[in-house]
């Protein structure tokens, strides 16, 4: 969501050296685009140690300006140690002594924090540094070595004989209560596979290779892969699992059916169709205003409550039907 904005800066800064300071895993996300002239990784670690060797790097380079997209105090204090010149960014978690430029959060008529798109509030970074409004095209890019992993992905699986292909994203690295029941995806890919014989992949990243495998099994259909059986270790010559690869399969799928979590936004970048299921978070934070975009959610008295864990019967996954799904997906996919 912060690559519109990205660009932005790009192109108004064209002059300039920009540099990325992000966590390693970022970086797969950014890789094969051209934001960047140079990264400089925080590994986490010590809390003291890592702001310090950060801050050093920056000092180092002399930086004129930082842009602040992650709204840490981490984040703010790391720029002023590192003796960056301008420093915007919003005013939250205490951090506005830290920035010479600091822009208020949406709020509602009661001073709290309001849901709006994190998408809206990138973007006016980028104008308080000078640059004009970015829009709302996102893009990634993949690698070739990417698009060589998808191809043995593609080729195990037989894809090329299939006339569509539809990638299901289960995961949910934010909690629990972000799950939609695996019952329900393994309904929808028999469905899917079997009404309309589409190829069916289900993703996964390194921790989620049993849900996908559970998936899949539960589906119990010969269309219906889990990417986690078609990648090493379980596939000898099949590739390692990646960010890059999911980048890769998203681009090539004619649609994506996921929860809300970071690999529904590879769809909007990659401008392919995608139905998002919501439970207890608010759509209006993650808002993409991409077109081919079909967001699901059930209202329920106790949500979006915003947690990680549901208290209660996880009402507003259980709620929202494989067939409510399955008639989301047709649609896109006609």
């Amino acid at each position: 969501m912060a690559t519109p904005a990205l660009r932005a800066l790009r192109s108004h800064y064209a002059k300039a050296r920009l540099i990325g300071v992000m966590k390693p895993y970022v970086a797969d996300v950014f890789a094969g685009g051209d934001w960047f002239d140079d990264v400089v990784f925080f590994n986490g670690g010590p809390w003291s140690q890592g702001v310090l060797a950060v801050a050093r790097q920056l000092r180092q380079r002399h930086i004129d300006l930082v842009v602040l997209f992650a709204n840490t105090f981490r984040s703010a204090l790391t720029a002023w140690l590192g003796g960056c010149q301008r420093r915007i960014g919003y005013a939250r978690y205490g951090r506005s002594l830290l920035l010479t430029e600091a822009l208020q959060p949406v709020r509602d008529e009661f001073g709290q924090r309001k849901p709006s798109p994190v998408l809206d509030a990138y973007n006016l970074l980028a104008e308080k540094a000078g640059c004009p409004r970015p829009g709302y095209l996102m893009e990634l890019f993949t690698t070739s070595a990417d698009e060589r992993a998808a191809d043995q992905v593609w080729e195990q699986a037989h894809f090329e004989d299939y006339s569509e292909v539809v990638c299901l994203n289960p995961g949910a690295a934010f909690g629990a209560a972000k799950h939609w029941p695996s019952a329900y995806f393994a309904d929808l890919a028999r469905r899917l596979a079997g009404e309309r014989g589409s190829g069916v992949l289900v993703l996964c990243g390194p921790n989620e290779r049993q849900l996908a495998r559970a998936i899949a099994k539960l589906a119990d259909h010969p269309h219906v892969y889990a990417l986690a059986d078609l990648t090493a270790p379980t596939a000898p010559q099949g590739p390692p699992l990646s960010i890059g690869l999911t980048k890769a399969c998203v681009r090539r799928a004619d649609l994506l059916v996921t929860t809300d979590s970071g690999p529904r936004h590879f769809a909007a970048a990659f401008d392919r169709p995608v139905v998002t299921l919501f439970g207890p978070t608010h759509i209006e934070w993650t808002e993409t205003y991409h077109p081919r975009a079909v967001h699901l959610q059930k209202r329920v008295e106790c949500g979006p409550c915003q947690l990680r864990v549901c208290p209660l019967d996880h009402r507003c996954m259980l709620q929202l039907t494989p067939e409510e799904v399955y008639r989301a997906a047709e649609e896109l996919l006609h």
